[in-house]
């Protein structure tokens, strides 16, 4: 028992260090065209299940979550697959992380903590970055609108260019892309069912 709760714990440890790998800093405001049209620009909360892709020198993962965010208030991330880390959620919230495994009855909590509300895993990660990055482009064609960042200015080779397609009839996000300096794609994410405000 204490073998399985050790290697859940290590997996659930290598998705929260990919996290902080892709963190953030460049908090420069810029003004990007007009977005009047898009509303996503300006979400305040979203509710999402998606299936992430990690892409590694050495392996590849593949998740399925649940996202939750409200702005200023939290963020929560549960796999449901692979089975193995089934019900191990992430809630972040008043600079508090929490780690909790349903299946084992376990949880960890940090106080102060704040690198997950700068997750790249979650949507408003990439609305902030394009909306706060000079080298933003928006292209739209008959069926998609596609965001595209560029993040050389942080300095982290696996988070060059981030890549946020939408389709143009239901104004929903489709898919996420973050490439790393040799624009090989590091994370995929595919919104399988997505609601914001």
């Amino acid at each position: 028992m204490k073998k399985n709760t050790l290697i859940i714990f290590l997996i659930f440890a290598i998705i929260l260090i990919f996290s902080i790998i892709f963190f953030t800093t460049d908090n420069k405001k810029v003004e990007i065209g007009n977005n009047d049209n898009n509303q996503i620009l300006n979400m305040n909360s979203y509710e999402a299940k998606i299936e992430v892709t990690v892409v590694s020198n050495k392996n590849t993962n593949k998740y399925k979550m649940i996202q939750q965010y409200k702005k200023g208030e939290y963020c929560i991330q549960e796999v449901e697959e692979p089975e193995n880390i089934r019900g191990v959620r992430m809630e972040y919230s008043n600079n508090t992380l929490s780690i909790k495994n349903s299946n084992l009855n376990l949880t960890n909590i940090y106080e102060n903590y704040k690198y997950i509300a700068e997750n790249n895993l979650f949507l408003n990660e990439f609305i902030d970055d394009f909306n706060n990055n000079s080298n933003s482009k928006r292209e739209e064609n008959k069926d998609e609108i596609i965001l595209t960042t560029d993040c050389r200015t942080q300095e982290n080779k696996y988070q060059v260019k981030k890549k946020l397609i939408i389709d143009s009839k239901t104004n929903k996000p489709k898919k996420l892309e973050v490439q790393d300096i040799n624009q090989n794609i590091t994370v995929y994410i595919l919104y399988n069912e997505i609601s914001y405000k």
